[in-house]
């Protein structure tokens, strides 16, 4: 009788766990749950925003993806054509750079292109519509890269089929950028395509 007593006592353990019995929940202390990245502002960020200028959108980081926010640049009256492209390249450039907002920072979203970075019109011998930057496209970050070229392609500063021509402050050769889907989806993984262009 002894036995059969010792064998009934793991096969009433066995039963009872697969009768749906609930184990005692045991409080715990790991922390806050991670938040989840939305990459989306539940409503307009008006702080992040002047309230005068041109409407724009820049690109900028959330998890590994680029996605856009509105922004504003402001061009003076009266600008002419040739300076009006580099007027909005900077422009995006200082928005690229800027502290993304509180709102912003909650949502996600966050910026590698450094401050301080300025873009110039074309030198003699570039193709009319390249923008030089300070700092040479191929030292860049791939994010940040892929943050100037697909803000760019998606703006005034862009040639008419959306790619943008770039080169930096030495005398390298300018190249053409695109944005593409891909590029948009995994910044990190993926540069924006480029290619060599003829000077004229």
């Amino acid at each position: 009788m002894n036995v059969r007593r010792l064998l009934a006592v793991p096969l009433l353990a066995l039963s009872a766990a697969g009768c749906g019995i609930r184990p005692t929940e045991v409080p715990t202390d790991f922390g806050p749950a991670p938040s989840r990245v939305h990459c989306s502002l539940a409503e307009p960020d008006v702080s992040a925003q002047t309230s005068s200028g041109m409407p724009v959108q820049v690109f900028l980081l959330c998890g590994s993806s680029l996605v856009t926010v509105d922004r504003s640049v402001r061009v003076p009256d009266g600008t002419a054509d040739s300076q009006r492209r580099v007027l909005v390249a900077q422009g995006l450039l200082d928005q690229l750079a800027q502290t993304p907002s509180a709102a912003e920072k909650q949502a996600g979203y966050t910026t590698d292109v450094r401050g301080g970075t300025t873009v110039s019109d074309a030198r003699p011998g570039d193709p009319e519509d390249t923008l030089r930057l300070s700092a040479a496209p191929g030292e860049l970050t791939s994010y940040a890269l892929a943050q100037i070229v697909c803000t760019f392609s998606d703006s005034a500063a862009a040639e008419g089929d959306g790619s943008v021509i770039l080169g930096g402050p030495g005398e390298e050769a300018p190249r053409r950028y695109t944005c593409t889907d891909e590029v948009r989806a995994r910044p990190g993984s993926n540069e924006p395509p480029s290619g060599e262009v003829a000077g004229e």
